[in-house]
């Protein structure tokens, strides 16, 4: 059986890799690829203990090892977050609405209070 080495999806690919190398990794210099053929070679990575695949965002579509039943698992998780952020923005809005409402009744009442003076006096 062939050993599994990892792919690993990131949004910063190239910090990683800078952090690799400083942990002794030879990346993107063409060292032979044993197990991660299909890594890019700028994405390779080899060390002593084995070789990572790191990708970015946008070339997450070519990972290998993820199936689409992976992806999809992942798809709850992005819209539990997404929903959140809806709910927070909605919180927000409700907040600002409530506000502006207590500052025009303040405003409502103070034109009111002042034109029933003004009435009394006339």
């Amino acid at each position: 059986m062939e050993a599994a080495m990892p792919e690993q999806l990131t949004r910063h690919p190239e910090v990683t890799i800078q952090v690799l190398r400083s942990a002794g990794a030879s990346c993107g210099e063409g060292a032979p690829q044993a197990i991660l053929k299909a890594c890019p070679r700028e994405r390779f990575c080899k060390l002593p203990g084995g070789e990572i695949c790191v990708y970015g965002l946008d070339g997450a579509q070519a990972m290998t090892q993820f199936t689409a039943a992976d992806w999809q698992s992942l798809a709850p998780l992005a819209r539990g977050r997404a929903d959140v952020a809806a709910a927070a923005g909605w919180e927000g809005t409700t907040a600002a609405v409530f506000i502006a409402g207590l500052a025009a009744g303040a405003l409502a009442a103070a034109a009111l209070a002042r034109w029933r003076r003004s009435r009394g006096r006339g």
